[in-house]
């Protein structure tokens, strides 16, 4: 399929902290399937940021899909299904790797629909990107590890260079 046959618009929420290519996977089938995707990196204004703040975060995530159109980054507080009300969607889509995800998203989408009769669309990433997550490349790069091939390059500069000021020196 060379792109989206209709027009619907969903949103893609997660903290993205870091986005990494698993990520990148479902959002590229979200835009091949649906043409209008909004990338929400949610955030909680009362919990600390995470390893990298909000507008970081939009800004990896900008860079990572500026080569497809008609999916846009936008940060949102609050629940996923009020950022999916806000944008409009049609769907919330949501990235699966294994049937430990699909349990926890399945209780999500059915408080998601009951609440305010929103659906949920899961998307497999590839098999070779399901291993990947937020958790892993971050730990994976606070020990020196290789997180090149899991994550955009500007996401593992920013991750080297943080890990590098937070090394003891003496």
């Amino acid at each position: 399929m060379a792109g989206a046959s209709t027009s619907l618009r969903v949103i893609y929420p997660g903290s993205f902290d870091p986005i990494h290519n698993g990520h990148l996977d479902v959002i590229a089938q979200a835009h091949e399937l649906f043409g209008s995707v909004v990338v929400a990196v949610m955030h909680n204004p009362d919990k600390p940021s995470g390893r990298f703040t909000v507008d970081e975060r939009v800004e990896f995530a900008r860079r990572a899909v500026a080569d497809l159109p008609d999916v846009r980054v936008e940060a949102h507080g609050g629940l996923a299904v009020q950022a999916a009300e806000r944008e409009g969607a049609d769907f919330i889509v949501k990235g699966v790797r294994s049937a430990a995800d699909l349990e926890i998203e399945q209780q999500m989408a059915h408080n998601n629909y009951a609440s305010a009769g929103i659906r949920t669309v899961y998307l497999p990433c590839r098999p070779d990107l399901g291993y990947i997550s937020s958790r892993f490349v971050r730990e994976l790069a606070q020990y020196g590890g290789r997180i090149d091939h899991l994550v955009p390059a500007e996401v593992a500069g920013a991750l080297d260079r943080s890990n590098g000021a937070d090394k003891d020196t003496t």
